[in-house]
């Protein structure tokens, strides 16, 4: 379809605009400096945000383009044979010029967008899970729920199992399973002590079996996480309290086994608000489990993969992680706003 609606324009070396979205990179310059390399012009965020639409002469582009079969039979094509250049997409679009070739760019439709390679680190075992701030468009589409949009929408109800327990779809199974699969290849799980060196003051007073994400690389990732998807929820559900960026320093993957850590005695969070992601499902990956509490005296049992509780931290939710019987139960935790 892109390639017909190209062709159609009839240029003679047409590129589609592709941008890096939320960058200011694309596969084209609108000017030239005096030494022939980049500059912005005038109009260049406005034909990349598509505020102007057209098709547009510019003096370079790359990376993907159409060239006319009639300007390759007549020689106005140069070669790509260029000796001690290092540049050879420049060199080659100057030889464009020189030969009064012209070169467009179009943003009439929307042809696609380019991803940025610059971080994607083939070493890790799921790489896609660390691209939040590189390619965000992917990394929603392969992360965030499908209903999550229509959460923060502000007609609709957030479910609450117990009072001022919030409950709503956030991420996508492959979300969760990639969260375990990288958890248990780094494999580096807590004893479950109270003493614990990757904290500042060395002393867990409610230790879990759990992997931090700064452990794996992913601190930085989860604060963009917590800033532009769970803040919005929090200030519709909690109305009145504000706090952009949001500020977490316990971050991590909670284990729950019957013959290593089946269960959590109640305690409060050191947080404004906790955040609580179900990773897998209760009747399927484990049996028992899930959440009590205590004040409340209200349980949460079934929960759901890729569903997250949002609940105060201290003083008012007194509660308790009840025992898994069988399996394995992982969620993940933040406690926001120490």
């Amino acid at each position: 379809m892109a390639i017909t609606l190209l062709m159609e324009l009839n240029r003679t070396l047409l590129a589609p605009m592709m941008v890096r979205p939320g960058k200011m990179w694309s596969n084209f310059w609108g000017a030239l400096s005096d030494e022939g390399f980049y500059s912005r012009s005038e109009d260049y965020g406005e034909i990349l945000d598509n505020s102007k639409r057209g098709i547009w002469n510019v003096p370079y582009v790359s990376t993907i383009y159409m060239i006319r079969s009639d300007v390759l039979k007549s020689g106005q094509v140069p070669s790509f044979e260029v000796q001690g250049i290092a540049d050879l997409d420049v060199v080659w679009a100057k030889s464009l010029r020189d030969k009064g070739t012209f070169m467009y760019v179009s943003n009439v439709h929307h042809y696609g967008h380019l991803v940025n390679p610059d971080s994607y680190d083939t070493s890790l075992i799921r790489p896609e899970y660390y691209q939040l701030a590189d390619n965000r468009l992917e990394w929603e589409y392969r992360y965030i729920h499908e209903d999550f949009e229509t959460m923060k929408d502000p007609d609709t109800v957030i479910q609450q199992p117990c009072p001022d327990v919030y409950w709503f779809p956030l991420v996508t199974p492959a979300f969760c399973n990639d969260t375990i699969a990288i958890m248990e290849h780094f494999g580096q799980w807590s004893n479950g002590a109270n003493n614990d060196k990757r904290l500042p003051g060395g002393y867990e007073n409610v230790p879990t079996r759990d992997i931090h994400m700064k452990q794996v690389g992913l601190e930085r990732q989860w604060m963009l996480f917590l800033k532009d998807y769970i803040r919005l929820i929090q200030e519709k559900v909690f109305t009145g309290y504000f706090h952009n960026p949001p500020v977490s320093l316990m971050n991590f993957v909670v284990r729950y086994r019957p013959d290593e850590q089946p269960a959590l005695r109640p305690h409060h969070d050191a947080s404004t608000y906790t955040i609580n992601i179900a990773l897998n499902n209760p009747h399927v990956d484990y049996e028992g489990g899930g959440c009590r509490f205590v004040r409340q005296n209200c349980s949460i049992t079934n929960t759901r993969a890729g569903w997250t509780l949002m609940h105060p931290g201290r003083l008012t939710h007194f509660h308790e992680g009840l025992p898994v019987t069988s399996g394995t139960r992982y969620i993940m935790i933040s406690f926001v706003d120490p």
